[in-house]
């Protein structure tokens, strides 16, 4: 995480020198009327890294059975549209409601009554709705792009959520909603006809969103946090 922020204050420092370098070439070419516009829409494609942010419960260290447990994040892919309110030459207000279709693995390793050691992996699928609001710092446009960094909060609907589920000790239960916040960097480059932006986005879910269980696949376990990483490309 520090590293992380360490390198968009840095991406923060680019955009400013940046600015100061190269404001005497600036040839705009192509949609010069385009920030002018005070609202934009378009949509965006994508795919995402899911992982959590695991917490083991003191359980698991008096366990005769569980071990370890580690996360193992895998890929899936996002779709959505954009709405972007214009603030101002720098400042954009965007809410991107998405549909993220995601996996996380949990890995157990298992010791049985006779001391052999295994590993038994559950997988959490989540079909996450969305709802992102984000303001967007760009920097002053040069020719045909800009370099931006984003930060806000979100809102996260699962549509497959188990935890309702009883009587079903073999699945890790996760609550429908979470929410936590969001950091990112990208590039917006105007193409003739549209505005293309390839952007790098985090989200870290503040709650605990385990469901209550007393599954030993559940019990083994304090806390499960959502993190959600992003490769998007937005049409505009």
């Amino acid at each position: 995480m520090k590293k992380l922020h360490s390198t968009l204050l840095l991406l923060l420092a680019f955009i400013l020198c940046g600015d100061a370098l190269y404001a005497q070439k600036m040839t705009v070419k192509n949609l010069e009327k385009y920030d002018t516009q005070w609202i934009h829409f378009g949509f965006l494609l994508g795919i995402n890294n899911a992982d959590f942010k695991v917490t083991r419960s003191d359980t698991l260290y008096k366990s005769d059975s569980a071990l370890v447990v580690t996360p193992d994040g895998q890929t899936g892919f996002n779709l959505g549209i954009v709405t972007n309110l214009h603030l101002g030459n720098n400042f954009d207000l965007r809410f991107t409601p998405t549909l993220s279709f995601c996996q996380r693995n949990l890995n157990y390793q298992i010791i049985d009554g006779k001391k052999k050691q295994s590993e038994v992996i559950k997988i959490v699928e989540s079909t996450f709705i969305q709802f992102p609001l984000d303001l967007k710092f760009k920097s002053n446009r040069i020719n045909n792009y800009r370099m931006y960094v984003t930060g806000g909060v979100a809102y996260l609907y699962d549509l497959v959520s188990q935890a309702k589920v009883t009587n079903d000790e073999q699945i890790v239960k996760l609550k429908k909603s979470d929410y936590g916040y969001s950091i990112g960097f990208g590039f917006d480059f105007y193409m003739p006809l549209f505005k293309f932006s390839p952007e790098i986005k985090m989200f870290q879910g503040i709650p605990n969103t385990l469901a209550a269980d007393r599954a030993v696949y559940t019990t083994s376990l304090s806390s499960l946090k959502t993190r959600l990483f992003s490769f998007t490309l937005t049409f505009e």
